[in-house]
């Protein structure tokens, strides 16, 4: 099987040759750090997953479509202050972070843009407007023709962001928050015109003739206690738009949506399966015990699922990783589940240690059936 056949008949229960072999991603930290234990000084995030044998790189699988859903035109990334290994930038979605020059790590707030209803119609809401021809890439319809090909093997996905997601970043934690509960009227005015924007930008697309194999939300809107808004204001706004934004989807024959939120997702779950998002990624394990199998043991086959293999048992030994390597593997063979690490794999994961995750998930997982080759020699890599 090719590996766009593969994903099909995985998330539909399908019989298969084996499960794809995927993962996440890297932190650069961990690269850095790995090359200092071996890794090719060649091997960066565009390669890696080829080197260690994986099938495809999934980043890239999500973004697919060339497709911008986002604010365009972006603001100007400008650096406002060097502060030596780090510098206070203003990003091109108008927030200033303070950022570290050599790593990935996720930057810290400083300050934002969005901070109003003058400053949203100013800056925000006229960089949504699905009609911008930029949301389009400019080879769509020879794009369009390859997707099109019935002998395809790749897997074409478009990431379309999230209706809490980009607002949180653009706004912060806590204006936004204050906003849903003291100018409702305004959040959900955000929220619709993001989902507007959405909307129009997959009508455009589909007009053109794609034919796509999933879509990719993100949201992040969740943390170890749970959910950053209410489920009940999350049932009352967000639900019909996700609701919108699923017909079009399904009307299309995309009926694999998958939601990309880290944190404790328990109580957003069910109305995200209400609202036509039938797939979770990554089902972070945290604090909280995340865990695809109780996911599976409580929603049946309805419910979809992607990652889950907790990234601390990464960095322990080999028997913990075999114990759960292990343990998911029934859920593996059911269907309805692609196993990775349940967010990117962190730099305190030794390199041994990943590569021995890899051979034992290529033969339990995989049954060592059609698996890509591995360009590494894992003995000199160690």
């Amino acid at each position: 099987m090719n590996h766009r056949e593969r994903f099909w008949a995985t998330m539909h229960y399908a019989s298969r040759d084996r499960v794809p072999l995927i993962d996440f991603n890297f932190w650069d930290e961990t690269l850095d750090a790995w090359r200092r234990q071996g890794l090719p000084a060649s091997v960066d995030k565009s390669n890696i997953h080829a080197y260690l044998g994986m099938d495809y790189d999934f980043s890239l699988v999500t973004f697919a479509t060339g497709a911008d859903m986002g604010l365009l035109p972006r603001f100007d990334e400008i650096v406002l202050e060097d502060r030596g290994d780090a510098e206070v930038v203003q990003q091109d979605d108008g927030v200033r972070v303070l950022r570290k020059k050599y790593h990935d790590t996720i930057p810290q707030h400083l300050g934002h843009l969005l901070e109003d209803r003058e400053s949203w119609e100013k800056y925000y809401k006229p960089r949504l407007d699905p009609a911008h021809l930029d949301r389009m890439p400019p080879d769509l319809a020879q794009r369009v023709e390859e997707w099109r090909d019935p002998a395809r093997d790749y897997l074409v996905v478009p990431w379309v962001g999230g209706l809490y997601g980009w607002l949180r970043d653009w706004m912060g934690v806590e204006k936004l928050s204050y906003v849903m509960y003291d100018d409702r009227v305004w959040f959900e005015e955000m929220v619709g015109t993001v989902a507007d924007c959405i909307l129009g930008t997959l009508e455009r697309l589909f007009a053109a003739g794609a034919q796509v194999d999933a879509c990719a939300m993100w949201e992040d809107m969740c943390y170890n206690g749970g959910p950053l808004m209410s489920p009940r204001l999350f049932k009352k706004i967000l639900v019909p738009y996700y609701r919108r934004i699923a017909d079009l989807l399904n009307a299309n024959g995309v009926d694999v949506i998958w939601v990309d939120s880290d944190g404790r997702i328990d109580k957003l779950v069910p109305l995200w399966l209400e609202a036509g998002i039938n797939c979770m990624f990554p089902i972070e394990v945290g604090t909280w015990g995340g865990d695809p199998v109780a996911f599976r043991r409580q929603y049946g086959q309805q419910l979809l699922l992607m990652g889950g293999f907790d990234k601390h048992v990464l960095a322990a030994d080999r028997e913990a990783i075999v114990r759960e390597i292990e343990r998911l593997a029934p859920l593996v063979d059911e269907g309805g589940y692609i196993p990775f690490c349940d967010h990117l794999v962190p730099p305190d994961v030794p390199l041994e240690n990943y590569l021995f995750f890899l051979e034992t998930a290529r033969t339990v997982w995989a049954k060592d059936r059609n698996l890509a080759p591995v360009f590494a020699d894992l003995k000199n890599c160690i």
